[in-house]
């Protein structure tokens, strides 16, 4: 697992929280619906900070300790 981005863009940041806002995770059909493309999703994964499966996107620990950070 890739270690987390030192800071996140604003989009990362709103991304990861409307991940930790959603319990189960949202779909990529959500995601897109508040404007978020597959590029930063998909760079979400590879940081380590979200998981995806089958079109489930959630955020990780990692991803809820960079929200924390300013």
């Amino acid at each position: 697992m890739a270690a987390h981005p030192r800071k996140l863009s604003e989009e990362q940041r709103r991304a990861l929280q409307l991940l930790a806002s959603i319990p189960f995770g949202a779909s990529e059909t959500i995601m897109f619906a508040h404007g978020f493309k597959r590029k930063t999703l998909a760079g979400l994964v590879r940081a380590g900070l979200a998981t995806a499966e089958r079109k489930t996107v959630r955020i990780t620990d990692a991803g809820r300790k960079a929200i924390e950070s300013p």
